[in-house]
């Protein structure tokens, strides 16, 4: 599986010719996108442009079916692994809306994840000094790791706690699915800053965000913009692109 750092520069997360489609009703039509080791990739576009379906088809959603393409991961066709081995080879999605569960603390839930990412049983004592460590960064209370997972937690605090998740999986390819969905300005800031710190610790670190606004890039500073409309990736620049998606709208790009 794909562990070993790669060299700055090289495809991470390779999306080629990927058609997918829910029951009858195709979705994606041949999606063509490639994020690097060490960049920023951020994907724009409406509601309903098959942003989401995109985040979702990339972790294996069994709702969710590939009728052609591929998705490769540091070389490896991963397009038909299950969710959880790509989890495990590297894959992380920070979700739009993450799930609450009640009874489970945050720091059980690491222990499983980060035990089965890196293949071994790991102690509580381990991942408790790990999740401090990363906690101390991010600027998080400690106690946090002790409440049961999103359970109570603001729009804020479950997106941090996704960007803490990232940190400790330390995934090959994060993607980020309209993390900057219900947040205020500080709250937004905040995760921003948290995503710049996993990267200046994990510089091979490959990132894509998904979003419909240039706030959150204004923090992140995307090295490249893809514009999805309908299903198909009909624009790609640098952050200029976001700019004038801010201020123009997509209706120019829209059939």
């Amino acid at each position: 599986m794909p562990d070993d750092p790669p060299p700055p520069g090289a495809p991470l997360l390779q999306i080629e010719g990927l058609t997918v489609a829910a029951g009858d009703t195709e979705i994606l039509h041949g999606v063509d996108l490639t994020v690097e080791a060490g960049s920023v990739h951020a994907l724009m576009g409406p509601n309903g442009s098959g942003k989401s379906t995109l985040a979702k088809v990339l972790l294996g959603n069994p709702a969710l079916r590939v009728t052609s393409g591929s998705i490769r991961l540091a070389g490896e066709d991963v397009t038909a692994w299950p969710t959880d081995v790509r989890a495990k080879a590297g894959m992380f999605l920070a979700f739009q809306d993450p799930e609450a569960i009640s009874g489970l603390p945050v720091l059980q839930f690491l222990r499983q994840a980060m035990s089965a990412r890196q293949g071994i049983d790991l102690s509580v004592l381990e991942v408790r000094l790990a999740m401090l460590e990363w906690m101390e960064k991010l600027g998080m209370d400690p106690s946090f790791g002790e409440r049961h997972l999103n359970d109570g937690f603001s729009g804020g605090e479950r997106k941090r706690n996704e960007i803490l998740q990232m940190a400790l999986l330390d995934p090959v390819v994060a993607v980020l699915d309209e993390t900057d969905s219900g947040l205020d300005v500080d709250a937004l800031k905040a995760v921003a800053r948290g995503v710049g710190i996993v990267r200046q610790t994990r510089t091979d670190l490959g990132v894509l965000v998904i979003t419909h606004y240039q706030r959150l890039l204004e923090e992140l500073a995307p090295d490249r913009v893809h514009l999805l409309v309908d299903g198909v990736v009909v624009a790609e620049g640098g952050p200029e692109l976001a700019a004038q998606l801010e201020a123009e709208g997509y209706d120019r790009w829209r059939a």
